[in-house]
């Protein structure tokens, strides 16, 4: 009787199929690759950088906040759709980190596992 769940007895297995980890876990999971906490820790200086810009009164920001955009592109780039604010500015940039934080994480685990 091969392939209908049973033991070496006949009897049903006692090992149920572990479930799929949840969306939470997984994401926990690809965040702390190594690979995605170093390019969180790239993306959070240069938050931290365009931060000092904006409360800095005398400073120049031009285009400052272009840097950042692509370090955190395509994701970033919905921040062409929110309204004018320096607040979603930093909402649109911290979205597109974790978004490719968590692509990164990814790629990461998924290439040393093989």
């Amino acid at each position: 009787m091969t392939g209908t769940g049973t033991g070496r007895s006949g009897l049903p297995s006692s090992r149920s199929p572990s479930p799929p980890p949840s969306l939470l876990r997984r994401l926990r999971h690809y965040l702390t690759d190594f690979v995605a906490l170093g390019y969180l820790a790239v993306c959070a200086g240069l938050l931290g950088w365009l931060l000092f810009l904006f409360l800095d009164p005398d400073a120049d920001i031009g285009f400052a906040p272009v840097v950042p955009a692509f370090a955190t592109a395509p994701a970033s780039f919905v921040w062409f759709l929110l309204p004018d604010s320096t607040v979603l500015l930093f909402v649109a940039l911290a979205f597109g980190a974790l978004v490719n934080a968590t692509v990164i994480g990814w790629c990461s685990r998924t290439l040393r596992r093989r």
